[in-house]
């Protein structure tokens, strides 16, 4: 009976790609679900058992490739700023790579996936637009601390100030209040994302920060 404990491949086995009719080498293997997954030339890509073939026992057509190593400075699961965002906080959600070869250039692209935390709205971005704010190993922490904030805020003193404001802006045209609730809605929701980075990490800048967002607010 097959020992389904117990992995096809190991690390260093030279093996074939079956769908590609490519060559490369196992550097690393996992186990999910019950189910050996190996990466092959230290590629993003997993590869499942059955998609692959050792190179000694394969019989099909083997393609030439080129081994191409990208460093990725940001991971799944980080939380960023975007430029032209300004303190709005996204979490990467996706990793997309790009190659492009010609016959006198060649290079390689990566466009990091996200989506904002407020929202969920969907943004792409290059990583030369992006800097780290929180690593993907304490987002989860962050981002549950952020949802406290965000729900004793509305009952807290922020939802009084939204009461005040609509008061004040009921004089105001339709349009001018809808414009003026929206600016406050989102310092309110940079306020809440810095609070939530203070009380991650006590980093007196964060706390300037919300003290600024404060002043803000309150002069609308």
């Amino acid at each position: 009976m097959k020992n389904t404990n117990r992995p096809k491949f190991n690390i260093g086995d030279i093996v074939v790609i079956i769908m590609y009719g490519t060559v490369g080498t196992i550097t690393k293997l996992h186990k999910v679900d019950q189910h050996f997954v190996y990466e092959v030339n230290h590629s993003d890509i997993l590869f499942f058992e059955n998609a692959l073939q050792l190179f000694s026992d394969y019989d099909g057509t083997v393609i030439e490739t080129e081994q191409i190593r990208i460093e990725i400075l940001y991971q799944i699961g980080d939380i960023v700023i975007v430029k032209g965002y300004g303190s709005t906080l996204f979490r990467i959600v996706g990793i997309r790579t790009e190659v492009w070869r010609y016959a006198d250039d060649g290079w390689e692209e990566l466009t990091y996936e996200l989506t904002r935390i407020s929202d969920g709205a969907w943004l792409e971005a290059t990583e030369d637009e992006m800097s780290l704010m929180v690593g993907n190993q304490e987002a989860e922490s962050f981002i549950q601390q952020l949802h406290l904030n965000n729900t004793i805020g509305e009952k807290g003193p922020f939802s009084v100030m939204m009461i005040n404001q609509h008061k004040k802006g009921e004089k105001e045209s339709s349009k001018e209040l809808q414009k003026r609730n929206k600016l406050i809605d989102e310092l309110l929701d940079i306020y809440n994302d810095y609070k939530a980075l203070y009380e991650l990490f006590n980093d007196p800048e964060y706390k300037e920060m919300m003290d600024y967002i404060l002043k803000r607010l309150r002069n609308y």
